[in-house]
């Protein structure tokens, strides 16, 4: 496909021209997200190997356009027009899951599906990460952003990721590669020390020693309590990050703003702080009514809510705290 419908066309065929033929053009980014919603990205590129990572570095800097590490796209918003960008992808490579039993731990690729992290860890008799079956995302995007739920996050079990830095990549250097332990991760509520040039692609994680049949059990409970309340469909999770000590979602519903529509976005009527799309829905109805519920919440409360959802492609800042 044709990169004329970007500002800079060059760029994006410098990218390609790059990036061989594992690169794709106009690719979907928004339809790969859990709101799908959103444009396209202007080059796509899956990573399988080390070599992989430094060519995308090398792109990125002979092209000049952005690059977005990419996990399952749980917590992103892509702007309608899409990103100008490289949007790179883990493959399969970055998705293997080695349990010790014996010691309680597990090393996971980056591009692992948190639900199925939970589950193999629970076939293996590792406790402790039942938690993860309810989050959508990756665990290379876990540790970015330090997910987390049901009273649990990857702070409390991550023992150490390994991390590419791009940043020598972008001059031609050979990208590096290094471990850090979790306290120089710096994880926060819904943080990370990591900037964009870094690429988490694997995950020491410990849990604790139990049965199987109790550790599955403990995550039927989860997921039958996430279906009671939290809305399937279209949606990228929590639109709001907690202000400390508090709930966002309470702060939205006492507001009286459950089913509060804009467009094709709706406040969920079982969940406050999820957004729910119809389906052909649009980013721009999404943002749109997140800045609604917000300046109603501050208005009510004083609270100044701030996104917990990523967003990608807007020209200006559509959501600045």
């Amino acid at each position: 496909m044709s990169p004329e419908q970007w500002s800079d066309p060059d760029a994006v065929r410098r990218a390609v021209t790059m990036l061989g033929d594992d690169a794709r053009v106009n690719a979907p980014l928004g339809a790969l997200t859990t709101s799908r919603v959103g444009g396209p990205a202007a080059v796509a590129f899956v990573a399988s190997s080390p070599s992989d990572l430094q060519r995308a570095a090398e792109a990125a800097a002979a092209s000049g356009l952005e690059m977005l590490v990419v996990g399952r796209g749980s917590n992103l918003l892509v702007a309608d027009r899409g990103f100008e960008g490289i949007a790179l992808f883990l493959g399969d490579a970055y998705a293997t899951i080695e349990c010790d039993r014996a010691n309680a731990t597990v090393t996971a690729g980056a591009s692992v599906a948190l639900p199925v992290l939970a589950r193999q860890c629970a076939a293996a008799g590792i406790g402790g990460l039942e938690w993860a079956v309810g989050v959508p995302g990756s665990v290379g995007g876990a540790v970015r952003m330090n997910a987390g739920g049901h009273g649990s996050d990857m702070a409390s079990c991550l023992i150490d990721a390994d991390i590419v830095d791009l940043e020598a990549g972008f001059s031609g250097k050979a990208v590096a590669r290094a471990v850090r332990d979790v306290e120089a991760l710096e994880l926060g509520y819904r943080s990370s020390g990591l900037q964009n040039r870094h690429v988490v692609v694997r995950a020491r994680l410990a849990g604790h020693q139990a049965l199987p049949s109790t550790v599955m059990d403990q995550i039927a409970d989860i997921v039958r309590w996430r279906r009671e309340h939290q809305p399937g469909g279209q949606n990228s999770g929590s639109v709001f990050m907690n202000p400390p000590a508090e709930s966002a979602g309470a702060h939205i519903d006492q507001t009286g703003l459950r089913g509060l529509r804009i467009g094709t976005a709706e406040v969920s009527r079982l969940h406050a702080n999820f957004i729910v799309s119809d389906p052909g829905g649009t980013a721009a109805d999404v943002v749109a009514l997140m800045a609604e519920v917000r300046r109603r919440v501050t208005e009510s409360t004083g609270i100044v809510l701030q996104p917990e959802v990523r967003m990608v492609g807007f020209e200006a800042a559509p959501m600045p705290s």
